[in-house]
């Protein structure tokens, strides 16, 4: 069971071992870690699908380490763990492509490089097994040089080179990853920020859901103020307080009360928009809840979740939303369900995409979900921005976002 005190896996720095069968991507895990949580064999394929890895590695702090299965298995039974070990690039911020030095660089390994950077992911090379063979270092800075990439000598069972790979990591690190926020730029020090989070029976016992944990943090990184209510208490909340919030956020099933409650000098926006705009592209989704009106009798709207949880009764993706859509349109539609890491195969049948908010992704996984959608001419919308449109308060609710609420308003 995992610690509700750990930074989520959507939250850390994901990191995607590569490279050909028995490279020794599991020993450079255990070295890395300093612990032995990946199956070392000398039995080529070990490791069959991506094993994902929630670990704290010093100083790097909280990262996924995605071990992959090796990309030479030629059988049938390869190829199918080949796609699912490059579908790991659609979530991977850095690479790292593990390479036998006593093997030697192949044209192989250097095929993956290519792939890898072509996705405009950073990418490190690794010469494991220096302990058994050394590469000529002429060779390996001219093939460095070559591709434009860091290639660091290793051996995982010596723990040679490992703080090397480290920095190499650190260097490596994208921007956007060195500071996770969601709602700081929208506020200053010393503001208040009210929260209404419903507790009904879809509420997780003991505790709060993940984006208003994330949402609180957030806040309190920023030096402002967290209220958090329920809805049928906020009016009486703002009425309290001695000085105007700077925003009002709510869970987006509550979107009509809070909207009602809150006056309209105070800018409101939900949880589920923040998470759009800070995992994904907040813009594209506006455009697929624009394409609703666009909706015709007998279309399939595909309802897409991350994870996968315990329905309730009125289950918000599979009871209320298809219900909301039929009232809002008055159009016969049908729905079908997805969970997990991908989509169907089958995208393009899809009039319309609704997608979860996304908090157990991180913002290259969702993106990738995003334009997929967008790539196959399929409109996607998130959870919380349909809630708003098909309650007439989408308008409202982007007010704090100009280049969102100017695609609201294009015709």
């Amino acid at each position: 069971m995992s610690n509700l005190n750990e930074t989520p896996r959507s939250n850390r720095l994901h990191i995607a071992l590569f490279g050909k069968t028995n490279a020794g991507k599991s020993s450079i895990i255990n070295a890395l870690t300093g612990q032995n949580i990946a199956l070392v064999s000398d039995i080529k394929g070990t490791t069959t699908d991506p094993v994902y890895k929630s670990m704290e590695i010093l100083p790097l702090g909280p990262v996924v380490l995605i071990d992959t299965a090796g990309l030479d298995d030629e059988t049938e039974l390869g190829e199918l763990r080949k796609k699912k070990t490059m579908d790991v690039l659609n979530k991977a911020d850095i690479a790292l492509v593990i390479i036998d030095s006593s093997a030697g660089i192949s044209t192989f390994d250097i095929e993956t490089i290519e792939e890898i950077k072509s996705k405009n992911i950073p990418v490190i090379a690794v010469l494991n097994k220096l302990d058994i063979k050394d590469i000529d270092s002429a060779a390996s800075k001219e093939l460095e040089d070559r591709l434009k990439i860091k290639i660091i000598k290793a051996s995982a069972c010596k723990n040679i080179g490992i703080d090397d790979i480290k920095t190499e990591l650190i260097k490596s690190i994208p921007e956007e990853e060195d500071k996770f926020r969601i709602v700081g730029d929208l506020i200053s020090p010393g503001d208040f920020v009210v929260l209404v989070t419903p507790i009904d029976k879809a509420a997780p016992k003991g505790r709060l859901i993940l984006p208003q944990q994330q949402v609180i943090r957030d806040i309190l990184e920023s030096d402002a103020v967290s209220i958090v209510t329920k809805e049928y208490e906020l009016r009486e909340t703002l009425e309290n307080l001695n000085k105007k919030p700077r925003l009002v956020i709510t869970d987006s099933q509550a979107f009509l009360k809070v909207s009602a409650d809150t006056p309209k000098d105070i800018l409101l926006t939900s949880f589920s928009i923040l998470l759009a705009r800070n995992k994904g592209d907040l813009t594209e989704l506006v455009k697929g809840a624009k394409a609703i009106n666009r909706l015709k009798d007998g279309d399939k709207i595909l309802i897409s979740e991350a994870c996968t949880h315990h329905r309730q009764s009125d289950d918000i993706g599979k009871v209320k939303i298809p219900r909301w859509l039929r009232q809002s349109t008055g159009k016969d539609l049908s729905f079908e369900f997805s969970s997990g890491f991908s989509f169907p195969d089958n995208l393009k049948d899809y009039a319309l995409v609704v997608h979860c908010a996304g908090c157990m992704l991180n913002r290259k996984a969702m993106l990738h979900r995003i334009y997929s959608a967008v790539e196959a001419g399929i409109p996607i919308v998130n959870y919380g921005v349909l809630i708003a449109y098909v309650h007439g308060i989408l308008e409202r609710a982007l007010k704090p976002f100009p280049a969102a609420k100017f695609a609201f308003e294009e015709e």
